[in-house]
């Protein structure tokens, strides 16, 4: 039987799939033909395996060459099974060893002179083919460093074809070329933002440690010099850092964008896209294959919009979803790719469109209708996903930047840290970890459901119709968030009461 097999991986958003290629040859017309639901670029892997294969030395045979890509359903997309294919079609004529090839799950793309191509997502696939119970993996020489970064993986990182199939029994000559490198260089490390450097906004900034203990997402109204941009690019200096999985989805994520990964990032991500970045740009996409967007990329981290009252409403709307799910889905013809979206969001936006109305001493040309149509840009449902509503001044006077007590970002993590165990401590045995995960009606009839004197005045601005029942929820997390910080058993009424100011800035 002339039938040889290998692996390869699929990638569908994170989640990867083991892919059994298999390989025949018949007595008919030389061709090369690719079935198994393969995309165009993996239908052109035909030509590109054929004039790898000659230029390594490795001639395939001049008959026609069939390859299954098994699960024939799977869609599958890329250039990351040309690997596979070129050592499954050797393996027919036993260029190379079946039962060797067999063992081994291949992963990259093939140059026209037989040299491996670094792809996207390897980080994703190499974690899929270990969950898989398929430890051993070859991989480009450019992807090894993210390969190596999956722990039980067996990693063999190629510089060409003829390599690989030398590795598996071949004999041939293996020239002595130089390895492609990675597309995207590692991205250097970031300057690091100590909260200390915000002086005069000390309401701010405990604001902005409330928000980063429960994970609460934030809107920073103000006038333009405010300081709400170094507000909120401080704001994953104070989170804590990434535990094993979250890194590890992180660096995930960003293996899949098509950057080049080679360690493991502990610290949280920050996103910043422009107000004017379209709704794929936020929420990813692609027509054949699927991208993360920025909303994937801030997963674990903050996303930042600034001038969010200049962004258009579709693409803020695009954020309801993953807000609430901690996920976002992306469906094509044939195949849905979803990815993590368990992010922070914090919004800015300026009081007017000339950024003057209501400050001191500034000149505000807007009229009342034009100052009331720009508030009404960021729309009802969105704004009470809002768990923190915060307005920030200018500074007026330079002595308020003299008695500025400074707290430095690792005092602010400290705090946020020790908030978090204690929400961790209380939901023990649930399935969530923060104060901004956990469901209204847990929270309102669980067995730690706040005592209904400290809620009165949460139940008096539900009755007004200040609140609606999503933001009566969401001001209880912000609660027990103040709660945590303040090292409370259950909130108390100045807590709820605090809860509410930061939601709402009334006092009921």
């Amino acid at each position: 039987m002339s039938v040889a097999r290998t692996w390869a991986v699929a990638l569908t958003g994170l989640r990867g799939e083991v892919v059994e290629v298999e390989a025949d040859v018949t007595a008919h017309q030389p061709d090369i033909r690719i079935i198994g639901l393969a995309d165009r670029a993996l239908g052109e892997a035909a030509r590109r395996v054929g004039n790898a294969c000659e230029n390594s030395g490795l001639p395939l045979p001049y008959r026609r060459l069939t390859v299954n890509l098994s699960p024939a359903g799977l869609p599958k997309q890329g250039t990351g099974f040309d690997l596979a294919i070129a050592v499954a079609a050797l393996a027919t004529d036993d260029r190379v060893r079946r039962p060797s090839a067999a063992a081994v799950v291949h992963l990259g793309e093939l140059g026209l002179d037989g040299r491996l191509r670094p792809v996207a997502g390897v980080l994703p696939a190499v974690r899929a083919a270990v969950a898989a119970g398929r430890p051993r993996v070859i991989v480009p020489w450019g992807n090894r460093e993210e390969a190596e970064l999956v722990v039980g993986a067996e990693v063999w990182a190629a510089v060409s074809l003829a390599q690989v199939a030398a590795w598996h029994g071949a004999e041939v000559e293996v020239p002595d070329v130089p390895p492609v490198p990675g597309a995207t260089a590692a991205p250097a490390d970031a300057e690091e933002l100590d909260l200390a450097d915000v002086v005069g906004q000390q309401d701010a900034v405990e604001a902005l440690i409330v928000a980063a203990a429960g994970g609460h997402h934030l809107l920073m109204s103000g006038p333009s010099g405010a300081g709400k941009t170094m507000l909120a690019r401080r704001l994953p200096g104070i989170l804590p850092p990434l535990d094993d999985e979250a890194a590890l989805e992180v660096a995930s994520v960003r293996s899949l964008a098509g950057e080049q990964v080679t360690r493991l990032d502990r610290r949280p991500p920050f996103e910043a896209p422009h107000h004017s970045a379209s709704t794929a740009a936020l929420i990813g996409g692609g027509s054949r294959v699927a991208r993360p967007g920025a909303i994937a990329r801030a997963s674990r981290g903050v996303l930042f919009i600034d001038e969010a009252t200049e962004a258009a409403a579709s693409t803020l709307d695009a954020l309801r979803q993953p807000l609430e799910q901690g996920s976002i889905d992306i469906h094509r013809a044939g195949f849905t790719a979803r990815f993590p979206a368990r992010f922070q969001l914090v919004l800015a936006k300026n009081p007017c469109p000339c950024g003057e109305y209501g400050v001191r001493g500034g000149d505000c040309t807007c009229s009342p209708h034009l100052i009331r149509r720009y508030a009404q840009r960021l729309s009802g449902p969105l704004l009470d996903r809002i768990d923190i509503d915060l307005k920030v001044e200018r500074i007026a006077s330079i002595a308020q930047t003299r008695s500025a007590d400074g707290t430095t970002s690792a005092a602010a993590r400290s705090r946020v840290t020790d908030a978090r165990a204690r929400s961790r401590r209380r939901l023990a045995g649930t399935p969530w970890q923060v104060n901004v995960d956990v469901p209204g009606a847990w929270l309102r009839r669980g067995p730690r459901a706040v005592d209904p004197g400290a809620v009165r005045s949460l139940d008096a601005a539900l009755q007004r119709g200040v609140l609606t029942l999503r933001g009566y929820d969401r001001v209880l997390r912000v609660a027990w968030t103040v709660a945590d910080l303040a090292g409370h058993d259950r909130p108390t009424a100045a807590d709820v009461g605090r809860a509410l100011f930061l939601k709402k800035g009334v006092v009921a």
